[in-house]
């Protein structure tokens, strides 16, 4: 063979290499090819989707606070332990109520448990905190919120007069939400054995509407909006303590979602999935969001409103606002289509008058949540490692 018939075959054999490279290559939902990314940025991506991939389990011989900061321990722990225990089709999807079906009535069920420290902090107390927050876990399943139990482990010593204060906290805020607590447990434990006061719920709630909720329920072209700024719950309890010389006007965004989540149901029925953004903060939520559609997330860090105290105390913690509990604020996903209607109805309310448009799902990056940052590049936001904001609920 000759040099010029050897240029020839080397020549045909790089475009037959070249074609094959472009059809492995995957496509975009209009059917166009992906380049690939970078060899850095793609080796990080792999990692991180074949750590998702292997058997959750815990590592830990015993257990820690990390494992109920909402991050990943805590989805380990859940996943590895519990799920593992009493896996079923009505709690794996995991979501924040299980939906039952009762001689073809539908119901909400969730559980909660309160262990605060402090139990009163500015804007709320353990009482509203429990109450609101029951009733948040049912309204986000699409449920009418209607009756609550309350279970009390107290600590001998613990002040009547402050006992009376979170009771009288509790009942407030049921009548503020229209639901009754209609029963109850109490225990009492050795001094020193708790905190003083924690507080167990579980609440029922009925669907009446006809809409099918759920994060795995995500497309991609759906828009994700929060209904307000984000961190005022964890940023006041961490302040409250006391225990970091830091001083900020701010105040618990404990509230109750019914009525705002009522409103967004009555404009768009085409919701497709609702959270409220507690422990683990809007982070978790958008993770939960990718794993559960397989979708990527791509949100803005310019669109997420955070109250400039909140932003200065996290900056000062060195925490992430991202990964910061609320307490009265929901994350929702709608088709794209249906965006600016929702954000409308949301801010027809009192507690969604700030609610946005913080970014949307995407099908490239499958499992990933992606932040553009204000100075123009792009982030990966995994899962909370570690527990920077202990007992915060």
């Amino acid at each position: 063979m000759t040099a010029g018939e050897r240029s020839w075959v080397d020549q045909a054999l790089h475009e037959h290499d070249e074609h094959a490279r472009l059809d492995e290559l995957e496509r975009d939902a209009a059917g166009r090819r992906q380049l690939p990314l970078a060899d850095p940025e793609q080796q990080v991506l792999d990692r991180i989707d074949r750590a998702r991939r292997r058997r959750p389990r815990v590592r830990e011989e015993r257990i820690t606070m990390s494992h109920g900061a909402g991050g990943k321990a805590t989805q380990t722990l859940i996943e590895a332990v519990f799920l593992d225990a009493f896996r079923n089709p009505l709690l794996e999807p995991l979501e924040d109520a299980a939906e039952l079906t009762i001689n073809g009535t539908r119901l909400a069920l969730t559980t909660d448990s309160y262990v605060v420290k402090p139990l009163f902090f500015p804007g709320g107390d353990i009482g509203d905190l429990a109450v609101n927050g029951t009733v948040n876990d049912l309204s986000v399943a699409g449920a009418t919120p209607l009756y609550l139990s309350a279970g009390f482990i107290l600590e001998e010593g613990f002040p009547v007069a402050e006992l009376l204060r979170v009771v009288e906290s509790m009942r407030a805020a049921a009548a503020a939400a229209g639901v009754r607590v209609v029963t109850g447990d109490t225990k009492v434990v050795e001094k020193g054995k708790a905190d003083g006061c924690y507080i167990n719920t579980a609440g029922v709630g009925l669907i009446e509407r006809d809409v099918v909720l759920g994060a795995a329920r995500a497309r991609p072209g759906d828009a994700i909006i929060v209904s307000g700024p984000i961190g005022d719950h964890g940023i006041t309890i961490m302040l409250a303590r006391g225990e970091l010389d830091i001083e900020a006007d701010i105040s618990s965004d404990t509230a109750p979602l019914n009525g705002l989540v009522a409103e967004l149901l009555n404009a768009v029925p085409s919701v497709r999935a609702m959270r409220d953004a507690t422990r683990g903060g809007v982070a978790t939520i958008l993770n939960e969001i990718a794993k559960a559609a397989n979708v990527g997330v791509l949100v803005s860090e310019d669109d997420i409103p955070v109250r400039a105290e909140v932003r200065g105390a996290s900056e000062l913690l060195g925490i992430d606002p991202m990964y910061v509990a609320c307490e009265g604020r929901l994350v929702a996903v709608v088709p794209g289509e249906q965006a600016d209607h929702a954000v409308a109805a949301m801010r027809g309310h009192p507690l969604g008058e700030q609610a946005r448009v913080i970014g949307h799902v995407r099908a490239e990056q499958p499992g990933i949540v992606q932040l553009k940052t204000a100075f123009g590049g792009t982030r990966i936001v995994d899962l909370l490692v570690g527990d920077p904001l202990p007992r915060i609920c």
